[in-house]
């Protein structure tokens, strides 16, 4: 099994329900193919005595439990006639609704299971943050009433790059090793970090859908790692097709097809005439959102300046995107480009959008909101993070070069902390710090 850092938010939320008497459900959020089910299975068969799950895509006919009275009294009563031995043990039973978005009256009853609180409630499901989700063709859909304040909401991600390193054998210990040289800001020697460069490579090639990295785990194979990814893109594909309004449907194909273009130019801002001539920001904003709501990208946005909360600070319609996970980046990319890549071969801004999409999607993972800051065109941060209390510059080299942006805004800002990420070893002066790409699970 593939070890999940979600598990303990899993954990963390049952233990403070018992401890605080919380009225809540929990629903966990995220991107098609990110292991959500499957998390949630093993947690509710080792934590509980009692587990069920109803799942609204493979058991259709399990909607009508949330047909009529959403009294919880009644719906339990109900899901003992479609559960074989179902049996409610209090404060020892967790019910997982799969696939959610299906029934738009399960979300509702969310809010009287919650008040009850005989049970335990985890829900899932994908595309759930869609602004324009609803179905007309499918009533069950619908949702008469979100239950505010009474459900928690969690993101799960694909793996990071240190539950990567879970996967393949590396035991916590040796990346609090790692953490060690990092926090007294002492070099690694070189063949250990030579090393773990190299593991960060895999990690860029495999990316972190569980499917993915678990072949890879067992065969080593790459064009089994390709066909893995493929399939899930294809899933994203159908997604598009299935989900997005009919006027959108085209439009927000192209909006994804555009990122791995974009990412591969100089200068890497999104650009709506990238994706359709003369297109503009009304005639795309709408698709761009719908990515976005998915969990299929990660939006950028560049800085007006670079100061807390940074939130404020953003340019209005100046932003980048990057794929949620570099592996399905690499597989856009093709074979070439991951023999690059592994070999440390690559040349060009094609490479520099990859390491970024990388970074970027590390930071989103740790729960950093993404910004960047250009002044120029001479001049840019590959990120800007919010980070104790103050604005922390992050600059992205593929390789090891001098980071001028990174120097100019010491100048400027006087920053406590900056951070230089290479494919090199650490160093530290005037509150530069150079680190490793993979020390990025660090910051």
């Amino acid at each position: 099994m593939l070890k999940r850092k979600i598990y303990d938010e899993l954990l963390t939320w049952k233990n403070d329900k018992r401890k605080n008497n919380t009225l809540e459900c929990l629903l966990v959020n995220g991107a098609r193919q990110v292991g959500k089910s499957f998390i949630i299975n093993e947690f509710g068969m080792k934590e509980y005595k009692a587990f069920y799950k109803l799942d609204f895509v493979s058991n259709p006919e399990l909607k009508d439990i949330f047909k009529g009275s959403l009294d919880a009294c009644d719906i339990y009563k109900k899901m003992s006639l479609y559960i074989p031995g179902f049996e409610i043990i209090p404060n020892d039973t967790l019910i997982f609704i799969d696939e959610i978005q299906k029934c738009g009256n399960a979300r509702t009853a969310l809010k009287y299971l919650a008040i009850d609180n005989r049970c335990d409630i985890i829900t899932s499901g994908s595309l759930l943050g869609l602004r324009y989700s609803k179905d007309s063709s499918d009533p069950d859909t619908i949702i008469t009433s979100y239950p505010v304040g009474y459900e928690k909401q969690i993101t799960m991600h694909s793996l990071d790059f240190e539950e990567f390193c879970w996967a393949l054998g590396y035991k916590r210990d040796a990346i609090s090793t790692l953490k060690e040289y990092f926090d007294k800001k002492e070099k690694v020697p070189d063949s250990l970090n030579a090393k773990w460069e190299e593991l960060f490579r895999e990690y860029i090639i495999v990316g972190g859908m569980p499917e993915v990295v678990d072949a890879f785990v067992k065969t080593k194979d790459y064009n089994i790692v390709q066909s893995k990814q493929d399939k899930i893109l294809d899933d994203y594909k159908n997604d598009i097709t299935m989900h997005a309004k009919d006027s959108e449907k085209e439009k927000v194909r192209k909006c994804y097809d555009a990122i791995p273009r974009s990412l591969a130019k100089e200068n890497k801002k999104y650009k709506y005439g990238d994706v359709i001539t003369k297109a503009t920001r009304r005639t795309l904003e709408d698709s761009i959102v719908w990515l976005i709501d998915s969990n299929m990208v990660i939006k950028c946005d560049n800085l007006e300046t670079p100061t807390i909360p940074l939130l404020y600070n953003s340019k209005d319609n100046d932003f980048k995107l990057y794929l949620n996970d570099t592996g399905l980046l690499c597989a856009l990319y093709g074979r070439e480009t991951k023999i690059g890549i592994l070999n440390d071969s690559l040349v060009g801004s094609g490479k520099g959008g990859i390491y970024e999409n990388a970074i970027g999607d590390l930071l989103y993972k740790k729960g950093h909101n993404l910004h960047f800051y250009k002044p120029s065109d001479s001049s840019e941060l590959e990120f800007v993070i919010e980070k104790d209390g103050e604005a922390c510059p992050i600059e992205v080299k593929a390789s090891n070069n001098r980071a001028r942006s990174l120097d100019s805004f010491i100048r400027t800002f006087e920053p406590k902390i900056t951070y230089k990420l290479i494919n090199g070893n650490i160093g530290y002066s005037d509150n530069k710090y150079t680190i490793p790409h993979y020390m990025i699970m660090f910051i």
